[in-house]
């Protein structure tokens, strides 16, 4: 079998980690809050609606 080596992406030069750590909390922080809409909205759903 033929040796693949190291993977290229772990030491690539230029890779900005808290640009990606910046963009994994954002994310975080919207799904939290599109849970918490939804949420909201189906429980007024539930009270309205009924």
């Amino acid at each position: 079998m033929a040796d693949h080596g190291t993977p290229k992406y772990s030491t690539a030069p230029g890779n900005d980690y808290a640009e990606h750590e910046s963009t994994y909390n954002l994310f975080i922080w919207l799904t939290k809050w599109t849970i918490g809409i939804v949420a909201a909205v189906l429980v007024m759903m539930f009270l309205f609606l009924t």
